[in-house]
This record gives structure tokens, sequence and C-alpha cells, in this order.
């Protein structure tokens, strides 16, 4: 490729970035690992709080990049990270979040240390069918106490819009299976409670430590609202009308791949998908937006043959996408010759997405 002399400059025009998001009151970026997704949910956040309004975007993905992309330090709690605009944002560390909450792990909840785990390890072969989702860390533990903030903090009255930037695929699908998993744990509890009689009775103790007035009801009453409010936010993720749930993909055979099996997925839990966003697609930026960046460098897709080659393996990724596309509103952000951290690139990736 052919040496390019561009001058740096330090902002791009702010007319030519939006300012507010054609998007209903929460947005969740879903899709395989290292695709991107936090950088969408960063952009459209800005975005978002660019017009006013009050926005958190916020992490459920353990390997956390938020605080890099938007360059500035995001704390476990929302907060406010910019001034002069009502930008909230989050990043859920699920270790932290099994320590409170019924899945705590100190012995109080319902982890590996708590009541629960403990009867199972206790009942031994009358137990045995117990062991698998109550002995040890209980799988799919820390997706439940980080989908119980999230629901928190989509509920919270201090945000006209939430910007999820989920795990990757699986953690995802199993934040939706959660409901029916826990409905499993709460009836299989109580028919053993059925079974032991009154025998349980004399194991309250054991929900509450040395405190003998703890209610041994209190572990499932618990786990019952969990499930009552993960159903609540899968009827959100339901509602066209609340929630744009948009797969993000780059153009190669894998990620097509990936994304064609969550969009079944999502099919099956009846979660609609408004938009597919590809990105890093080898293309100059005034093909895909309307937004002037005398910085943005551009593949040199005419003298340039590992470009070329490159473009070539994009678009046959992309001709083979149409599964994927159909039916959904389609967003391409190009590929930048540098990270993508910090507003000036931020503000580009939010006119490609809502060109």
């Amino acid at each position: 490729m052919s040496d390019i002399d561009v001058e740096a400059v330090d902002d791009i025009d702010d007319a030519a970035v939006p300012a507010g998001v054609d998007a209903p009151e929460y947005v969740l970026y879903g899709g395989k690992g290292g695709v991107g997704k936090t950088t969408m949910a960063a952009a459209t956040a800005l975005a978002s709080a660019r017009d006013g309004t009050a926005t958190l975007v916020v992490s459920t993905d353990p390997a956390h990049s938020l605080s890099d992309t938007l360059e500035s330090e995001i704390p476990a709690e929302p907060a406010q990270i910019r001034e002069e605009i009502p930008l909230y944002a989050a990043e859920i560390d699920p270790e932290a979040a099994l320590e409170d909450g019924p899945f705590a792990d100190d012995g109080g909840g319902l982890g590996g240390g708590g009541a629960l785990g403990g009867l199972g390890g206790m009942l031994g072969d009358a137990g045995e069918e117990m062991v698998d989702p109550l002995g040890g860390s209980m799988p799919g533990a820390d997706e439940a106490a980080a989908i119980r903030l999230l629901i928190r903090y989509m509920d919270d009255p201090r945000f006209d819009r939430v910007v999820v930037d989920t795990a990757p695929t699986g953690h995802t699908l199993r934040l939706l299976e959660l409901p029916d998993v826990m409905d499993s744990m709460v009836g299989k509890i109580l028919s053993l409670r059925e079974r032991m009689g009154g025998m349980m009775e004399n194991l309250g103790g054991m929900f509450g430590g040395d405190d003998e007035d703890v209610d041994p009801e209190e572990g499932l009453d618990d786990l019952r609202v969990l499930s009552d409010r993960i159903e609540q936010l899968r009827a959100v993720l339901q509602d066209p009308t609340q929630t744009d749930f948009r797969v993000v993909m780059v153009p190669e055979e894998l990620s097509v791949l990936e994304s064609e099996r969550l969009l079944a997925r999502l099919d099956e839990f009846d979660v609609p998908v408004g938009t597919v966003v590809v990105n890093r697609v080898m293309q100059d930026l005034a093909d895909v937006a309307d937004v002037d960046a005398d910085w943005f460098v551009s593949p040199n897709l005419d003298d340039c043959e590992f470009c070329q080659r490159r473009w070539s393996v994009q678009r046959e990724a992309l001709s083979r996408s149409q599964d994927v596309f159909r039916g959904h509103d389609v967003r391409r952000v190009p590929l930048f010759a540098d990270e993508v951290r910090g507003e000036r690139a931020l503000k580009v990736v939010a006119a490609c997405l809502e060109e």
C-alpha cells in the first residue's frame, strides 16, 4: 500500500454525527466474542446521550473493555461518566454479584457455600439428583447474578435508555434459559421438602448460619422472585417496541455461521432481531456513511494486493450472509486503521449505525 499523507484533526464536525438514536428504550448488542459489541454499544450510548436522553451503557461481559473503549474509568455501579451529557456506565462484575442476593457464596445464599449446596452434599444418594444444580458453583450462577443487576438497572427511573454490551453468544443464551432452569430447581427443592417432611424444618438453621429466626423458605422465595423478574425481562426482550436486539458480526465465514446460530436460537425464544451490524468491512467510509473524517484511512483497493484479497474474502462471506440479513436492517461499519477508542472514533461508528 502506498504511503498516505493524512493531516490529523482533533475531532469531526458534530453536525455530521447523530445526536440521539432511532431506537426503543432498550438496545442490546449480541454476537460472537471479539466482533466489536462493546464498540457498538459505546457508540450508540454516546449518540443517545448527546440529545439529552439519560442513557446507561452497561457491560455484562466478564472480559470488560468498555473502560478502554470510552477511555474512562467505568465503575461496577452506574455512574455518570460525562459532565456535559447524561451518559452513565457500569461494568457488572459477576464474581462480586455472586456475593449478594440469592446466589451468595458466603453461606447465606444458594451458591457453592450456601445452605442448599451443603444440603445436596449431606443427602448423598438420596439427593444425588440435587448435587448437579446445587453442589459446587451452580451452573449459570454468575450469569444469574449479573442479570439480576441488569434487571435492576433496566428498571432504574434515572435512565431513559439502556444500552447493553452482552457477553458472548453462549452466555447470552444461557441467560434466556435461566427461568426454566430455576423453575426446575425450585420444583426439585419443594419436592424434596415434601419427601423429607418435618426433617427439613430441623435444617432451618442451615439457611441462616447462627440466626435461628431465619425462615428456611427465604432462599426459595428469593429464587422465585428472581425467576419472575427474569421472565419479565424475557417478555421485554420479546417486545420489539421496547427492545432492539442487534446482532454484530464480521464478514468472515465463522462469524456468519455463529450469527446464523444466534438468530435461530433467539427465534426459538421469540426474541426479534431488528438490526444486523457488519463490522470491520474493508470499504471507504464514504461508501458506508455520510460523514467527513479527514483522518480516516481507507483501504487502497486499487493498488494494495493484500487489501484486494481481504476484500474478496469478505465479499464471499457477505454473499453467504443473505439468510442472516433477510428481514433485518443491515448496518455496515468500516475497518479502522487504528484501534476504535475515544469519542472521535465512536462518533464515526455512531454515524454508520444510524445511517
